[in-house]
């Protein structure tokens, strides 16, 4: 039997708020400067507002326009992060931050929580045609986004309706047969300004590689296979309205539906010949916010079907979220300021096999303190969050600085303790030969980074000529999960002891002109596992590279310019005893646009990916696919506005 219910539970926060044009100035002195990739500025609801000395980096989706297909690939190319990669288009991906397993990093549309029942988001589902810019924070975000922010958080902003009336829509087409689209419509609407976007897309994704069966065998023959069953369909709309309302605060209503079915390919060791997951998603927000103050209410519900006689299969699987976040700021003199949130949602998974079924509640209180000091040299920021998950209490503190050194240089540093409560599948519903276990307690992380921050005083297209971010983090992991065998032929998980991570992150972009810039990111991990097994201790975690880099340079005026990005990774261990790798890999991608036409605006694109056509794997050891290319058609039509009445102006062209 299909069933679902919300759970939710309602919480009023009262606050004496201060307005003003004094108090916005005052609020401005108190946020330190962060790393920015593309144009678009932070708003007021930012990760910069949540978080201010956090190690934050926003990226412009419209800086990469016909390059990405979906939001991993635009978050690849990031310090700090690792992308999980199961395939090609519509394939699972998920994110490595820091070192925290995929399940500790939280991830957002517009604020409404993405992550699932098994506590991984899935970046495949997200199509890069939504997004506007993607906020990352690395390092712990328990105190200002609650529990399962072990590594960091990702927002994904999508796309914003304008209050110009546009009609865009775009076509892409690949390899493999892989085939995409979108149309959106913009403009005003019942006094506010609303946007309708539509995608789709399709990927048969079946490519040939070479298998060695035997390579522990020097000189063993290899076989010419093909990677079957890696195809995806999908699509779904977007809806948003935004309205300015009296008193200068704004209303912002979302609502996303997304479809997909994709085949099970299985690993190279047990490839699957049937087997198919069916997808949905269906989120809806509404936001106030005023220049002090904001309120939240959301809702989720994702829905999974495996279907093909799989083992595990267990039937439909629903998983539905909600609740509301109040949040306030006031100044309680020159550069203090004090912010509150409350924040309460209810949770629950259904399962139709064994008419499984759990749910749960959460709440949270969060004070964050802002102290500008010295002149505003110093900043000073602490924060912590009460939360109770379910039948956990969770307590996030941290602490927060940033110094200014004058001539564009600062200092941030962070210090502080995240949790992530055990999911839902992991304590009460049985996935075939995965059992539950309810006496699982929370994985806790003891963190703290330090970065050095500098930006020319030397401007170019209104960003700096050059900036550079060099750091370092470090954290302590305990409690965390794993799947043990659980004889005769079960596996179970359970808490282990601890882990250690530590590394470095370089960050460096040049703008030498206007039509030239170049940027380059640089990641040092090392992860060691303090289980007292021998056969764990002290080895590397798994799927975690010890290097990754990545260099980009784009050239040329917008009628016509090129790019090329380089991505170096690092040999990775894919088990905790370190007898199992994947090798290194090395992706050069170029790619060339051309906007060509005006009213309409016409531009064509052209992208291939992994030139070298290097051969690599996903954490299974399953081959990924190797070259592609793919060409991008892009139309926008923005009416000429119409010259007033009696005017002898001419219209624009």
């Amino acid at each position: 039997m299909r069933r679902t219910f919300l759970a939710g539970h309602l919480v009023c926060l009262a606050l004496s708020l201060p307005s003003g044009a004094h108090a916005q100035a005052s609020e401005d002195a108190v946020v330190p400067a962060t790393v920015v990739r593309g144009k678009a500025p932070p708003p007021p609801d930012s990760p910069e507002r949540r978080d201010p000395t956090g190690a934050i980096t926003v990226i412009d989706a419209s800086e990469h326009a016909g390059e990405a297909r979906d939001t991993a690939e635009l978050l690849v190319g990031s310090v700090g992060l690792a992308v999980q990669d199961s395939g090609g288009y519509g394939q699972s991906k998920s994110l490595v931050v820091r070192g925290a397993a995929s399940n500790g990093v939280l991830v957002f549309l517009d604020g409404i929580p993405l992550n699932g029942a098994g506590g991984m988001a899935d970046l495949s589902q997200v199509p890069a045609a939504l997004v506007e810019r993607l906020e990352v924070l690395r390092g712990g975000a328990g105190a200002r986004y609650g529990s399962g922010g072990l590594g960091g958080a990702v927002n994904i902003v999508t796309r914003a309706p304008s209050s110009h009336v546009r009609a865009s829509g775009e076509v892409v087409y690949g390899s493999w047969n892989t085939a995409l689209g979108h149309v959106a419509v913009t403009g005003p609407l019942l006094d506010g300004n609303a946007l309708v976007l539509l995608h789709a897309g399709r990927s048969d994704g079946d490519f040939a590689y070479e298998l060695d069966e035997l390579p522990a065998v020097p000189d063993n023959p290899v076989t010419a296979e093909a990677r079957a069953r890696n195809d995806a369909k999908g699509g779904g709309v977007l809806l948003r309205y935004r309205r300015r309302l009296p008193g200068g605060s704004r209303l912002d209503v979302l609502s996303e539906l997304s479809l997909e079915d994709r085949a099970i390919p299985g690993t190279v060791q047990n490839p699957q010949s049937a087997g198919r997951q069916d997808l949905d998603r269906l989120s809806l927000g509404v936001r106030w916010s005023g220049t002090q103050a904001s309120a939240r209410g959301f809702f989720r519900r994702d829905g999974l079907e495996v279907t093909g006689g799989l083992l595990g299969a267990g039937g439909p699987q629903r998983h539905v979220v909600g609740g509301v976040e109040l949040e306030g700021r006031t100044l309680l003199g020159g550069g203090h300021a004090l912010t509150a949130t409350v924040a309460s949602s209810g949770e629950q998974v259904t399962q139709a096999k064994g008419a499984q079924s759990a749910s749960w509640w959460r709440g949270s209180v969060m004070v964050m303190d802002e102290w500008a000091l010295v002149d505003e040299v110093l900043s000073v920021v602490p924060s912590l969050r009460f939360e109770r998950v379910g039948p956990y209490w969770l307590f996030s503190p941290k602490l927060g600085a940033w110094l200014s050194l004058g001539g564009g240089v600062g200092i941030r540093a962070n210090a502080g303790q995240s949790h992530r409560a055990p999911s839902f599948l992991e304590l009460y519903i049985r996935q075939g030969t995965l059992l539950p276990n309810p006496g699982l307690r929370p994985e806790r992380v003891l963190y703290a980074d330090a970065a050095v921050v500098w930006d020319s005083q030397a401007m170019v297209a209104g960003a700096p000529r050059w900036s550079v971010t060099a750091g370092g983090f470090a954290a302590l992991y305990e409690d965390l999960i794993a799947y043990e065998l659980y004889p005769p032929m079960m596996a179970r998980p359970y808490n282990f002891d601890a882990a250690r991570v530590w590394g470095a992150e370089l960050e460096a972009e040049a703008r030498l002109f206007s039509w030239l810039s170049a940027s380059g990111g640089y990641t040092w991990l090392r992860t060691q596992n303090r289980l007292g097994d021998p056969r764990y201790f002290n080895q590397d975690l798994p799927n975690r590279p010890r290097q990754k880099w990545v260099g980009r340079v784009r050239a040329g005026p917008e009628w016509l310019n090129a790019r090329t990005e380089v991505l170096y990774q690092a040999s990775q261990f894919v088990n905790r005893t370190g007898t199992r790798s994947l090798p290194s890999r090395t992706l050069w991608s170029v790619g060339a646009s051309s906007t060509f036409l005006h009213r309409p605006e016409v531009t064509l694109s052209v992208e291939v990916k992994n030139l070298l056509d290097a051969r690599v794997q996903d954490f299974t050891g399953f081959p990924l696919p190797g070259r592609a290319a793919y060409a991008t058609l892009a139309v926008s039509l923005e009416p000429a506005p119409s010259a007033p009445e009696g005017s002898n102006a001419p219209r624009a062209p």
